[in-house]
């Protein structure tokens, strides 16, 4: 998973700010906290939460200062989630809520009076009716929604009321210099110089890539090769000039399946205004990953796919893979809720995520768990200076299943850029341990001229062909038995490594 900035070391100033915690701030005069925090205070204190907690940064663990502070110094824009008082579980209800019935339709309009209330009588001059607050909410059945809030008083209250189920910024966004990137994102081009040990040629006249062999891949073909299974894939959409993934997807021995190609991500500035931009990759990672789960097996010596017979739903929910803005956020949350309602999709495969816990995000992925999809998530990729981050968000959640990129060798040892930790399920090999640079194959933007990809993305999408794979076996079968396939088939089980999960799947024991 590429993230679109770096993490670099603060200046001696900013790391000064690291001590200034949620406690520090509380104690600060009542003059101070007329004043929001600057983007590197805000920063500090997520880098130490991090860092202290082992965890993505949760908004719900920040006070009331700092949230508005945050509110301030992005787009304004609050997401707030709702429920009826004394409402309990609601993840493992989500998907069976009707938010237009009454008792939740009027939750939402108090809260907006409120909201609409509250800000003329604090700016009086303004004259504001809920129209002018209140953002378009597309997705239309989860509980929750966007206003521009500017004044910490209606922050303050709304997260003290028993129908609040979540208040938070939807638009933060570390600063330039201190967000974090990786090596295996946006701008990929073809790789003229792979060297012939990274991949093998076979009919009709497809290159496999080498850590397919790692992974018992091409072994499992002789009995599955995903056919009639959905997989739907969450990410910067397909390029139209890649074939493979048009005219020539069913070629060769692949044949008889679907691809669908759909956008719910829209660039504009005024996004909550216009309607998305539409399925075509603009960056290159979705190409990328679409690629490693499905690329056909056909002819001109392209790469193929994990699951060459498997249908493909790819949905552009993000313009890169940081889902750290507003437009990210909803673009990704509206993609799970059209996966979720996909009748034909087992398995949701996200090589996306964010150092941020997302509310708004994980209602989508609650949503679409609880209809019966297989979510898997990349754990993170970054620099190598800053895999010390951890697993991120979706990943961290129970929901998903977490994936990392490790090395081949006898023991695991996690790609140069790979995230890892206890919330990693299973990992898969993707890089040499010999070279960096020698990662796995896949389609690049148009032509038969494979790419080179790794990291977590890589990893994920892999593991999502795979599960494509075992589950093809049997349609019939329920996510937790294709889960506990893949646990069986993996080469830690039945133990459980504390950065590694359940390690690598064998592809062909999974399938039979």
């Amino acid at each position: 998973m590429k993230f679109k900035k770096t993490y670099i070391l603060l200046s001696t100033v900013i790391l000064g700010l690291v001590a200034c915690s949620k406690e520090k701030i509380t104690e600060q005069s009542a003059a101070d906290l007329q004043e929001p925090l600057t983007k590197a205070a805000l920063n500090a204190i997520v880098k130490n939460e991090i860092e202290t907690k082992n965890d993505v940064f949760h908004w719900k663990n920040a006070n009331d200062h700092v949230l508005w502070s945050s509110v301030v110094q992005s787009d304004s824009i609050v997401s707030i989630g709702y429920q009826p008082k004394g409402f309990t579980q609601i993840q493992d209800k989500i998907h069976l809520i009707n938010i237009h019935d009454s008792e939740w339709s009027n939750i939402k309009n108090k809260l907006l009076s409120f909201i609409s209330e509250e800000t003329n009588r604090l700016n009086p001059e303004q004259k504001i009716s809920q129209a002018d607050i209140l953002l378009p909410e597309p997705d239309g059945v989860l509980p929750h929604f966007m206003v521009k809030v500017h004044n910490k008083e209606i922050i303050s209250q709304l997260r003290s009321m028993p129908e609040v189920r979540f208040v938070e910024p939807l638009g933060y966004e570390m600063e330039e210099d201190f967000q974090e990137r990786s090596d295996s994102g946006c701008g990929l081009s073809p790789n003229d110089n792979i060297p012939t040990a990274d991949y093998t040629t076979t009919s009709p006249s497809v290159k496999i890539p080498w850590n397919f062999y790692n992974m018992n891949i091409p072994t499992a073909w002789s009995t599955s090769t995903g056919a009639g299974i959905g997989v739907a894939l969450i990410d910067t959409g397909i390029y139209p000039t890649q074939s493979k993934l048009g005219s020539e997807f069913n070629s060769g021995q692949s044949q008889g399946r679907i691809l669908s190609r759909t956008g719910t991500f829209n660039s504009d500035f005024w996004w909550w205004k216009t309607k998305p931009d539409g399925p075509n990759d603009k960056c290159g990672h979705g190409t990328q990953m679409a690629g490693l789960i499905a690329a056909p097996r056909g002819s001109g010596g392209s790469s193929v796919g994990v699951a060459y017979n498997c249908n493909l739903l790819s949905i552009r929910g993000t313009g890169d893979v940081v889902v750290n803005g507003s437009k990210e956020k909803t673009g990704v949350k509206n993609a799970l809720v059209i996966a979720g309602n996909n009748s034909s999709t087992k398995i949701i495969s996200m090589s996306i995520g964010d150092i941020f816990y997302s509310s708004t995000v994980a209602d989508g992925i609650y949503y679409a768990y609880n209809r019966g999809k297989m979510i898997f998530a990349a754990a993170g990729t970054s620099t190598s200076f800053t895999n010390w981050v951890g697993v991120v968000f979706p990943a961290t959640m129970s929901q998903t299943v977490a994936v990392t990129g490790v090395k081949d060798g006898s023991s695991l040892n996690r790609c140069n850029t790979c995230h890892s930790g206890s919330a990693v399920d299973f990992v898969a090999v993707m890089q040499r341990s010999s070279n960096n640079d020698r990662t796995s194959l896949t389609l690049a933007k148009s032509g038969n001229t494979p790419s080179s990809v790794g990291g977590s993305s890589a990893a994920t999408a892999t593991t999502a062909g795979i599960a494509a794979l075992v589950w093809a076996t049997n349609p019939g079968q329920s996510r937790s038995q294709v889960l506990s396939r893949l646990k069986n088939a993996a080469s830690v089980y039945p133990s459980r490594n504390g950065q590694y999960g359940w390690g690598i799947i064998d592809a062909a024991q999974a399938v039979n």
